[in-house]
């Protein structure tokens, strides 16, 4: 069985709920994991947006989410979770913060990348990294990944 992460919010490749982004409560939503490869030391979870600021021109990717060291046994994130299960630990999205930013795209329909990795290891502590830097800490690491991908316009 390959790893997976779903969503009882939204299914793959549809809209998310207003609920989950700047319009609404900006909270994050529940994500169910499955599938943990054998061996899997922990879980890294990294939400981010590859179209912005313009899916029609896409300049960077944009962080909203990175939470890693992720006990393995995790059978996912409860919406809303504001303290993280013991041992995960967060790094700094693109708002600068350590926290779920949910969509806000400022032009068009935008791509919101949900992936899930599985590590052979536990990281050190990596002091609320940057996205590039949890990447590069997970080289040569990676035993499985998922991806459950999210949609969103503005409504206002």
């Amino acid at each position: 069985m390959a790893l997976t992460i779903s969503s009882p919010a939204f299914s793959d490749n549809d809209m998310i709920p207003i609920r989950y982004t700047c319009e609404g409560e900006d909270i994050s939503p529940p994500l169910i994991f499955g599938g943990v490869p054998r061996g899997t030391a922990s879980l890294v979870l990294i939400v981010d947006d590859p179209d912005a600021p313009d899916p029609a021109a896409p300049k960077m990717i944009w962080t909203h989410w990175l939470v890693y060291n992720m006990n393995p046994d995790t059978p996912g994130l409860d919406e809303g979770i504001m303290q993280l299960p013991p041992p995960a630990q967060a790094g700094r999205n693109d708002f600068g913060r350590t926290r779920y930013g949910g969509p806000c795209p400022p032009i068009g329909n935008h791509r919101y990348m949900f992936r899930l990795y599985a590590l052979d290891t536990m990281l050190p502590d990596l002091n609320t990294p940057d996205r590039g830097t949890l990447l590069r800490a997970m080289e040569g690491h990676i035993l499985g990944k998922a991806v459950l991908i999210g949609r969103y316009r503005k409504q206002r």
